[in-house]
């Protein structure tokens, strides 16, 4: 499955004019500041805004193109906004039978219990929206559009009316969704911690354009886009939990390149985990350093420098056996290294940030 977007919208002051091909599986998340175009680009997939010149194709199916227009209603998608839009003078159990009546019972692929227990919602039946805390109406949002059984699901920013304790409660749901169901979600945020946590698939938006889309890995190394994250800036990777140290409260990943230790989350050895690393947590030597507190060491080659934010940094792109990375140092330090592509380094990472 793909999903294949070229879209051309006017507005007054604003123009969105994008040429995508997304994959059809995990999830791709929209990515930029505000006004840069990632609602609008939604909206336009999910039929809410016409564009003109628009081209939309779902695994091969034509939403939209020049002849023809798929109405919302027609459209086998579900759509997650910022607000729950719940129903309030329905309870939780009515909202969501809503929204599995809208779908046949012979066309349904996600049953109503499956649904309640993804999103851990089996207490909050009986009750009204109003009772709920903000994070409990998103899950509720999130399984009702399960519940209309879509082959794609939107998702705009629905974590931006949570505070961070909220937040991190309600990512593992998002997470668990990703994990177990084969619903391709195209989610907008502009939050880099979303990105890190839930993006397979990124597309880098400013000023209503598609600066870049890829896999997530390779596109956060890239160094050569004018959105730079600033002190988010770096990679993250895939990896496998391969022992832990229980005594220090560690655990050792191994990744396509090598193994870092990190804070233990309490994985078990094999489980799959991500791990990010920031570009400003990363410090290059030209040998193994020695008698340092610091516990990830590794080999790498310089690829790339390039100028950064501030006229006194440069950030680099490295690689690990097969995995990027990213560090950013003064340009005073990079010359008195002699620093250019090709060269064999040494990298000490501070900090990596274990995401499960």
């Amino acid at each position: 499955m793909s999903l294949q977007i070229r879209f051309a919208l006017q507005h007054p002051g604003f123009a969105l004019e994008v040429d995508l091909e997304l994959p059809g599986s995990g999830i791709s998340v929209l990515f930029g500041p505000s006004g840069c175009g990632k609602t609008s680009l939604l909206r336009c997939i999910a039929g809410l805004n016409r564009a003109s010149g628009g081209r939309l194709l779902v695994n091969g199916v034509t939403w939209q193109d020049e002849a023809r227009f798929m109405p919302v209603h027609r459209r086998p998608l579900g759509y997650v906004f910022q607000d729950a839009n719940l129903f309030a003078h329905l309870s939780i159990r009515a909202n969501l039978l809503f929204g599995q009546s809208r779908i046949a019972a012979a066309e349904r692929r996600v049953e109503f219990e499956r649904a309640v227990e993804l999103l851990g919602i089996g207490h909050l039946l009986q009750r009204s929206p109003a009772g709920l805390s903000g994070g409990e109406r998103q899950r509720v949002a999130i399984a009702r559009a399960l519940l209309t059984s879509p082959r794609l699901l939107l998702m705009d920013e629905p974590l931006a009316a949570l505070d961070a304790a909220r937040k991190n409660e309600f990512l593992p749901y998002l997470e668990r969704l990703h994990r177990e169901l084969d619903i391709p979600v195209i989610y907008v945020t502009h939050a880099a911690d979303e990105v890190a946590r839930l993006a397979d698939h990124i597309v880098i938006m400013e000023h209503g354009r598609a600066l870049a889309s890829g896999p997530l890995t390779a596109t956060l190394a890239r160094l050569d886009l004018p959105i730079r994250l600033g002190e988010e800036a770096g990679v993250v990777l895939d990896a496998v939990v391969a022992e832990r140290d229980l005594a220090w409260h560690l655990a050792r990943v191994e990744f396509a390149g090598g193994s870092l230790w990190v804070r233990d989350g309490g994985q078990a050895p094999g489980a799959a985990v991500r791990v990010r690393i920031l570009a400003r947590d990363v410090s290059i030597a030209l040998a193994p350093a020695a008698n340092t507190s610091i516990l990830n060491s590794l080999r790498a080659e310089v690829l790339q420098l390039a100028d950064d934010s501030h006229p006194a940094l440069s950030l680099l792109r490295l690689q690990i056996g097969a995995s990027p990375l990213l560090a950013r140092m003064t340009r005073r330090s990079a010359a008195a290294l002699a620093l250019e592509p090709g060269k064999a380094v040494w990298v000490q990472i501070k900090a990596v940030a274990l995401i499960g």
